[in-house]
């Protein structure tokens, strides 16, 4: 009984890397189309550009199954595509006329 409880806790944190991961790369997914949807890649081109290539990255890590890696590079793209979203916010509210 014993053997049987380590094999299901190993096999549970066997799998806990690939669904953070994908976890993140959702996560990061969804925060790039909001920024794409701002215009991002107009008004803030340094962060949009960092959100991709992170984001291209942390999928390179996965391919790699180095599932650790690929969380961080997710992270990063999901940090840099939320300020992309906010710098073209801000850009564009700056531009509009006040009434």
């Amino acid at each position: 009984m014993p053997r049987l409880l380590l094999a299901l806790a190993l096999a549970a944190t066997a799998a806990c890397g690939p669904v953070m991961s994908t976890s993140h790369l959702l996560d990061a997914d969804v925060q790039l189309e909001a920024a794409r949807t701002a215009q991002a890649d107009k008004l803030a081109p340094y962060e949009w550009t960092a959100a991709n290539l992170y984001l291209h990255k942390a999928r390179e890590e996965v391919g790699y199954a180095d599932f650790e890696q690929a969380v961080t590079y997710a992270s990063k793209a999901s940090k840099f595509a939320n300020a992309a979203r906010d710098v073209a916010m801000k850009a564009v509210r700056k531009d509009d006329p006040e009434p």
